[in-house]
């Protein structure tokens, strides 16, 4: 499968994520919403999925995340 931006359309990209994170619209879950804005800029070919996923665990591992940063799921 291609993920690249380089070997994909936006078209492809939205795909790739949509069915990644299963309903993108969020409409029965709160938390997607989050999620699928963590992509856009993948969706957009702005960053490479890894790049996002990466940038996303650090946070985890340095104890980066600020008070105002952290979401909950109101679900």
């Amino acid at each position: 499968m291609r993920l690249l931006i380089c070997e994909t359309t936006r078209e492809d990209r939205q795909k790739i994520v949509e069915e990644s994170l299963g309903n993108i619209s969020a409409s029965c879950d709160g938390c997607m919403v989050g999620l699928a804005e963590m992509y856009e800029d993948y969706i957009e070919g702005k960053k490479e999925l890894r790049d996002i996923n990466m940038e996303f665990n650090a946070r985890y591992v340095k104890g980066d995340m600020d008070r105002d940063e952290r979401r909950s799921c109101p679900m």
